[in-house]
């Protein structure tokens, strides 16, 4: 059976499979209205969920049937778990740690070491969490896809042979679709969405996150596959409030050009289309001169007749970690095995440096990108009205409807891309300490001062802002936790347990409050 539950703003509704119903549905939850451009970017969303046909997730609308879909979805994840030994809820993707944690923002993600501890200290008691989230693990581009189809039509025409670690790619029939999440990445947002749940528990039992998404369907997807990750953990620790404001409210912000969105990069022209507006591929393309040539030859004499460019190089290694997450256990690709490891670290960086001078600090305006979303979460931490000028939504941001303050909300869920989120944390000062990026000479991430693309924008990336109370302390502080990683805060000279008063935090946060360059935009 298929059943309807209205999703934030009324209206349209989305489909899901249930099991068999035993007593009428109850009447619909009751949803946020919403703007109302905001409002026609949820119907288009909608009615794309309703005409897919990937497999669709359970969501139950009675006190019954949701206890039933709980014991579902016990058994459907331990099934998971058994399926999968690659992926879990509390440290992610560890197979073959070796090769699968360097391949940049393609990695899924994985729980990164940190020096510090991500447990709440002694005395202390967490009072706020925000999270941003990274979609999950998605098939390429429309216009990545088309050059892999490429790739692997120009193999099969023009191989004279393949020898034998290759041969596997002779019977290889591309499938790989475009943009869209796999079930691989369904799993890690409701993965994602657990782990938060159990994570900030002691606030998340008695409310419901406030949830945004950017718009395109993989963003949203990703936020409604958290969001039911959140709610089943929620309704297993406490049956009692299995339906309490389920399904959650949430504001789609629209990625169309010209609409103020920030979470989704596009109003600054002279970042879109100036000067530096290829800074990163630029990067790229010297230090893929570097690495490349021998593994193009080793493609070329074990698959004679082919002629493999720089570009194809690249994409037979992207090859690996796309036809990875396309798989439901996210199981090791056979393109994987064609690289060494300091292949894949080399492919890493190479990765690193285009989101570092494409969104990040190499880039001028790479920062300015994620100004809008740093005074929106200075917003949040201090409970006062937002002040920027920059890529925020005013309608938006200045309705408690779609942009709630203080009060009952203390837990905030943003979903988006791993550029706008490269150039968020760059505004922030998350990274302050890492040294312009070498093109020519590989550096790791102890060079780089703990970053990487993998290390920071994998699929499903999460950074966790926390607010606290302590009893030691006389003001609230603040950490801030990159996929499972406390960043050490240097900015704020926080202390060895990586806080910073809000004071403080906000103190260092001088660029986004000073505008963050955004007049340099429209020069």
């Amino acid at each position: 059976m298929v059943s309807s539950i209205p999703i934030a703003g009324g209206g349209k509704k989305y489909k899901y499979e249930r099991l068999p119903e035993t007593e009428p549905a109850p009447e619909p939850t009751r949803t946020l209205d919403v703007h109302e451009a905001t409002q026609r970017i949820l119907d288009h969303h909608l009615k794309t969920f309703r005409s897919s046909k990937r497999r669709q997730l359970t969501l139950m609308a009675s006190t019954v049937i949701g206890v039933l879909v709980l014991l579902y979805w016990v058994i459907g994840s331990n099934s998971y778990d058994l399926l999968s030994h690659c992926d879990s809820v509390d440290v992610g993707y560890q197979c073959q740690p070796e090769i699968s944690h360097y391949w940049g923002q393609y990695s899924p993600y994985f729980s990164v070491p940190s020096e510090i501890s991500s447990e709440v200290p002694d005395g202390c008691q967490i009072t706020f969490a925000q999270i941003l989230s990274r979609h999950g693990a998605r098939d390429p581009t429309s216009g990545k896809t088309k050059s892999y189809n490429s790739t692997i039509n120009r193999i099969h025409a023009n191989a004279q042979s393949y020898t034998q670690e290759y041969a596997f790619i002779k019977d290889y029939q591309y499938i790989l679709g475009a943009d869209q999440l796999t079930s691989f990445g369904q799993q890690q947002m409701i993965n994602s969405g657990e782990k938060f749940y159990s994570r900030y528990r002691t606030l998340a039992l008695h409310t419901i996150p406030f949830i945004r998404s950017s718009g395109q369907d993989r963003v949203v997807e990703s936020a409604l596959n958290w969001s039911q990750g959140y709610h089943y953990s929620r309704a297993q620790d406490n049956p009692a409030k299995a339906n309490e404001g389920y399904p959650y409210p949430m504001v789609i912000i629209s990625e169309d050009t010209g609409f103020n969105n920030s979470l989704s990069h596009s109003l600054c022209t002279e970042f879109e289309d100036g000067a530096f507006s290829n800074h990163g591929g630029d990067a790229q393309a010297a230090w893929a001169a570097v690495f490349t040539p021998a593994i193009t030859a080793r493609l070329n004499e074990n698959l004679p007749g082919v002629n493999f460019t720089m570009d194809e190089t690249i994409y037979m290694m992207d090859m690996c970690p796309f036809n990875t997450v396309a798989d439901s256990a996210g199981a090791i690709s056979a393109f994987c095995a064609l690289f060494t490891e300091s292949e894949w670290n080399a492919y890493d960086y190479y990765q690193s440096l285009g989101k570092y001078y494409g969104y990040g600090w190499g880039n001028p305006l790479g920062a300015t990108q994620g100004v809008g979303f740093a005074n929106e979460l200075i917003a949040r931490l201090t409970n006062t009205p937002v002040n920027d000028h920059t890529s925020t939504n005013s309608t938006l941001d200045s309705s408690r409807k779609t942009f709630p303050l203080g009060g009952s909300t203390s837990l905030y869920a943003d979903f988006s891309h791993d550029n706008d989120i490269t150039s968020i944390f760059m505004a922030l000062g998350l990274y302050n300490q890492t040294r312009p990026l070498l093109n020519t000479t590989i550096e790791d991430v102890q060079d780089t001062n703990g970053y990487s693309a993998a290390w920071t924008v994998p699929f499903a990336a999460r950074a966790y802002f926390e607010k606290m109370v302590c009893l030691d302390d006389d003001e609230e502080m603040v950490r801030v936790i990159v996929n499972d990683r406390v960043l050490p805060l240097e900015s704020c000279h926080a202390g060895k347990l990586g806080r910073c008063s809000v004071s403080a935090f906000i103190d260092m946060l001088s660029f986004p409050r000073d505008g963050g360059n955004w007049d340099k935009c429209f020069v």
